[in-house]
């Protein structure tokens, strides 16, 4: 992020208004997603207009677990992206001392 500081001012603001667009884009597929697994999961007929006891355990207990398993996924690739950067600094350095 710190080569968008490099930008012109007027690409700076078209690529945060990018960046915004695909993280509502991200945010809603990550909850259509959801919605997706956890319905066809634990709604198994429509008895009545609510949903019972079981669905209703059913659908927050999938969607806890789809949210953790989200976040972790994202440290996860956080992390590794740390590491490629990491390597690639550490590279770059080496190759400098040559």
């Amino acid at each position: 992020m710190d080569q968008v500081q490099n930008l012109p001012p007027h690409m700076q603001g078209e690529f945060m208004k990018n960046m915004e667009q695909m993280q509502m884009k991200d945010s809603l597929v990550m909850y259509n997603t959801l919605v997706e697994r956890c319905f066809g999961t634990c709604i198994s007929s429509f008895r009545s207009k609510s949903l019972d006891k079981y669905e209703t355990t059913c659908m927050e207990n999938c969607a806890s677990r789809y949210i953790k398993m989200t976040q972790r996924v994202g440290l996860r690739f956080a992390e590794h992206q740390a590491m490629q950067q990491k390597r690639a600094a550490d590279a770059a350095a080496a190759a400098a001392t040559k």
